[in-house]
Parts: C-alpha cells; structure tokens; sequence
C-alpha cells in the first residue's frame, strides 16, 4: 500500500500561486493513478484531478480547469498542483490519493493528511 504525504499549503492572496506536494512512499507513485481533491469547511468532497498512470490523459474539475495542473516527477516519486490565479474559494484542505473514475465521478483511496490552503481576498 502506498503512502502519501502532502505538503506546500499555507496562506496567500488572491492572485496568487501555491504548488502542493504529494510525496509517495512504500510504492512507486507512477504505477497509478494520482490526483487531488479538497475539503472546504461545510462542503463535501470536491474532486479537483486525476493524472493517468501512462500521464496520457488528466481530468480537471471545471472549478480549477485553466488555473490548476498536476504533474509527475518520477524520480522523486512525487504528483504535484501547480495553483494559480487562486480565489478565496479555493480555500479548503488539499488531499491527493490514488484516483480512479467511478461512472461521472472521481473517487480517490489511500490519500494523505492533507494540507491546508487558505486565500485571502
């Protein structure tokens, strides 16, 4: 079973950029599916993406779509989010897990601590 460790969350201004970080261990990152979601104080689940084990194909959210990207580095073993033009909305702890499409829907196993992102306006 893998294991993933989020990190690069803080506080920054509308505007602004932040990359997370999702560092595998216990398995190589690049034999599945990896992608984000996020969890905002009274809202549920918000899938956000989703990077095919091959990276051949990667689905967004339209929430995050142009502003959001998630990327591979192999050799660290690490997925991560690049995130521009941040809003105040996109305030929410930020999760990445193993993901895999369910019918419409993204699910995701096997995710991490999280890492909290806060926007300011």
């Amino acid at each position: 079973q893998v294991q993933l460790v989020e990190s690069g969350g803080g506080l920054v201004q509308s505007g602004g950029s932040l990359r997370l970080s999702c560092a595998g261990s216990g398995d190589t990152l690049a034999y599945f599916a990896i992608g984000w979601f996020r969890h905002a104080p009274g809202k549920g689940r918000e899938p956000l993406s989703c990077i095919s084990s091959s990276d051949s194909s990667t689905y967004y959210a339209d929430s995050v779509k142009g502003r959001f990207t998630t990327s591979r580095d192999n050799a660290k073993n690490t997925v991560f989010l690049q995130m521009n033009s941040l809003k105040p909305e996109d305030t929410a702890v930020y999760y990445c897990g193993q993901c895999r499409r369910d019918g419409v829907d993204y699910e995701y196993d096997y995710w991490g601590q999280g890492t909290q992102v806060i926007v300011s306006s």
